[in-house]
């Protein structure tokens, strides 16, 4: 069961938690108690990241004032929900690391330097201090818990900010440390979206990868099912902050799910399918406002009636078109201008190609500069910020030709930059600029659902 930022942005969100594993708790089988996963609470990271930004900068006392507030932030959320018998003991604990974290960033701050271990560090101190709040509520409400530090447990390679976990090394420490205290009849709970390299170094798996540490330790556990608990009522056919009422998607395939967050389906993680999809294990998703509500399930094979699923956007990225009369009749071309995002691990989202020019779209800009660098020294490069990804997802485009048609004429005089569909015809793929992304959301909803 993981729980979201907003699932814990407070002590009211925190006891609907305890409620819901409650609730959980009652209705299984004294064996099989669940494991929990969080995420730091609403808008602590993006307060840890503004630190480490004051910290860069070399504004040391700033850096530590914001963690200082976060600091009395979390205690007084323990305050409201933590029994007095162990509030002392968290207290002081909460207090030593956010102390501590405040020298680290006085430290960095003279250096006006941060490195990616050094932010990895920072940022991974909101879910380590959510986690224990939530233990330590557990308790105070009688259930039998267990706090585990993530970092003992989800072993990275040391590719901090976007580490990659080794599988074998978690899942054998995920057996020995979780399994043990999961088969004593504790509510094992951990953070999400941190962990460590082999020899110890804290590392995080990208923002958003808490929902994929919880589907990394279901995995490893051979879990039923992998819950993910949020503030919507499961997946939708729209963003609702871009299209209006959109409806409840009840059931997807694993393939469905990936492509959606891939492309920016916000409700779910982009790997958090992956360690599902090997396992076979249903994916869930809940809103912890709404227990009630049935949420999206997440399986194999998906729904059994046909129709489209729904659509995503991915906004922010930025399009790069390589252009040389060299790849014109010629091999080796792409090996080298793929060659060059390789080698600063930044990914590509859509490839669109023509005789002689070859359009990409990335999203993460922080290598880009060296990118171009690297792209210039063979062919002509341009690029284009403020863009989009539009995507209309759903199975029944391998069956239904006439959907492509209608997605595209759907969109009337909208200017579009890329257009693409995958061999898999799982996906249909618009890049536009990101200010036209409402009016195409609404008349591709409005057409296709």
């Amino acid at each position: 069961m993981k729980f979201g930022g907003t699932s814990v942005a407070d002590a009211e969100a925190m006891s609907r938690v305890i409620a819901i594993v409650q609730d959980r708790l009652a209705r299984s089988t004294p064996s099989t108690p669940p494991v929990v996963v969080v995420s730091a609470m609403s808008k602590v990271t993006d307060r840890l990241i503004e630190s480490a930004r004051l910290a860069a900068e070399g504004s040391g006392e700033e850096a530590a004032r914001v963690l200082f507030d976060l600091l009395e932030r979390h205690n007084g959320v323990a305050k409201a929900l933590v029994a007095p018998d162990r509030l002392p003991a968290l207290v002081a604990q909460l207090t030593s690391e956010f102390s501590a974290l405040m020298e680290t960033a006085r430290t960095l701050a003279r250096h006006r330097e941060v490195s990616p271990s050094a932010h990895d560090a920072i940022v991974a101190m909101g879910e380590l201090a959510s986690s224990q709040i939530v233990s330590a509520a557990f308790a105070s409400k009688g259930v039998q818990t267990a706090w585990i530090d993530a970092r003992a447990v989800l072993v990275t390679d040391d590719e901090h900010m976007a580490a990659l976990p080794d599988m074998e090394t978690t899942c054998r420490r995920t057996s020995d440390i979780v399994g043990t205290r999961r088969a004593a009849g504790d509510v094992v709970v951990l953070g999400g979206f941190i962990g460590s390299t082999a020899a110890g170094v804290t590392t995080t798996l990208g923002r958003g990868g808490s929902d994929y540490s919880a589907a990394i330790f279901g995995a490893c556990l051979g879990v039923d099912e992998i819950q993910i608990w949020t503030d919507v009522d499961g997946m939708l056919t729209a963003d609702p902050r871009v299209v209006e009422s959109p409806r409840l998607v009840p059931q997807l395939s694993f393939a469905e799910a990936s492509e959606l967050a891939y492309f920016g389906a916000k409700v779910l993680h982009p790997s958090t399918i992956l360690p599902a999809v090997a396992k076979n294990i249903p994916v869930r998703i809940l809103n912890s406002r709404r227990p009630e509500v049935a949420g999206t399930m997440i399986t194999a094979d998906g729904r059994v009636h046909g129709g489209l699923t729904a659509l995503a956007c991915k906004r922010g990225v930025t399009v790069v078109d390589i252009t040389s009369t060299r790849m014109l009749m010629a091999h080796g071309f792409l090996r080298r201008l793929f060659e060059v995002f390789e080698r600063f691990k930044t990914p590509v989202d859509v490839v669109t190609t023509s005789e002689v020019s070859v359009s990409v779209t990335v999203d993460n800009p922080r290598r880009l500069d060296d990118i171009l660098g690297n792209l210039r020294t063979f062919a002509e490069v341009a690029c284009e910020p403020q863009m989009a990804i539009v995507c209309v997802v759903g199975e029944n485009l391998r069956s239904d030709p006439s959907l492509f048609a209608k997605a595209v004429t759907s969109l009337g005089r909208v200017p579009l930059r890329l257009v693409s569909q995958a061999a898999s015809r799982r996906n249909i793929t618009f890049v536009l600029r990101d200010g036209d992304v409402p009016e195409a959301m609404s008349r591709l909803h409005a057409a296709l659902f």
